[in-house]
């Protein structure tokens, strides 16, 4: 299969890029180098042939019908997107542009491009999404966020992704695109951009830095290990029905607080202190505007529908991720200057 793989030099994107390969897919990663983009990331299969590489904006429509037509993939797989909630709330513009008109744009150029090519019944358009696009859940640990879980998204944010989630099912319906979704929980791992907290508490803690936690730290996620989300991903592409959506979690529900510390515990055990715990450093902070109390995800009709289960608990997919950021300063050092990387940012609500 040739897949054409937008935001391929992002988090979740290069987790795809780097899995897809390895399996024998062709892939062309289409990214626009944002901030937030990171080539490195991708630098284990550059070499490929099996890989290319396109430097170009979902929202210049140009250059998508140009790469379509270069490349005539077999499926489209859209993770591109502006992703990080506090700076949604400074610039909501920038997610609207790329999140909504964005994806418009590529619905609009897949669309011609499988026009073209005579409706070939094997096309798949998978948009991936998050679960933020369901707003926020109750204490309850028995509710949990399904496929039928009606929108109320939050944030700038959620609200754009929300919105992208509605024009791929519009263009289905009215169109008949073959599209499939998918709406995720919080990921981790490797190549994790370094203004998420999993990143800012492991660096910030090796740096000596205060380990920020938003109020009380009693807001809970669903953590999805990233090479287990790029897993599903490729399943579902794959396998998935036309029109379906499938919600993937990684069944690992924590209090940020309670993953902070678990993450404190692990350099202490790989890299302790001269005197003390990294937990002396935990600062509680401002809680961010509309700040979602809880997500989890029921991930029964991927389990049920595609036989698919995340593979990595959270204690084992924590252990890996720190290790892997102990053993790739070269790769993370120069992410630290990049523009709003260590600053607080969406508190101007």
């Amino acid at each position: 299969m040739k897949i054409l793989v937008t935001g391929g030099a992002g988090f979740i994107g290069s987790a795809v890029v780097r899995l897809a390969v390895s399996r024998g897919h062709r892939v062309v990663n289409l990214d626009a180098l944002t901030y937030a983009a990171c080539l490195e990331n991708v630098a284990p299969v550059a070499d490929s042939p099996l890989y290319a590489f396109e430097h170009a904006d979902i929202r210049d429509r140009a250059a998508l019908d140009r790469i379509f037509a270069a490349h005539r993939p077999d499926a489209v797989m859209h993770l591109a997107a502006e992703s990080h909630v506090d700076r949604s709330i400074d610039g909501p513009g920038d997610f609207v542009e790329t999140n909504i008109t964005g994806t418009y744009n590529m619905l609009e150029a897949a669309r011609a491009f499988w026009t073209r090519e005579g409706r070939p019944a094997g096309f798949r358009f998978h948009h991936i999404s998050t679960d933020e696009v369901f707003g926020s859940l109750p204490a309850d640990p028995a509710v949990k966020f399904t496929e039928d879980t009606p929108y109320d998204p939050r944030s700038p944010y959620s609200a754009s992704k929300a919105a992208s989630d509605h024009l791929v099912r519009a263009w289905h319906e009215t169109y008949g695109l073959p599209v499939v979704l998918t709406n995720c929980s919080n990921n981790y791992g490797p190549y994790h951009f370094p203004e998420k907290l999993i990143p800012v508490v492991i660096l910030n803690a090796l740096a000596g830095k205060p380990l920020p936690v938003y109020g009380t730290g009693a807001n809970i996620r669903d953590w999805l290990y990233v090479e287990d989300h790029a897993d599903a991903l490729l399943l579902v592409v794959e396998k998935g029905a036309l029109g379906r959506s499938y919600n993937i979690g990684g069944e690992n529900e924590r209090t940020n607080l309670d993953l902070v510390k678990a993450l404190c515990a692990i350099l202490d055990r790989k890299r302790p202190k001269a005197a003390g715990s990294y937990a002396d450093q935990i600062t509680f902070v401002t809680d961010r505007p509309g700040h979602d109390a809880r997500y989890a995800i029921d991930p029964g009709r991927i389990r049920e529908e595609l036989g698919w289960r995340p593979s990595v608990t959270v204690e084992e997919g924590l252990e890996r991720t720190v290790q892997w950021y102990l053993d790739n300063e070269v790769w993370w050092r120069p992410l630290l200057a990049r523009k709003g990387v260590g600053e607080r940012l969406g508190v101007k609500a």
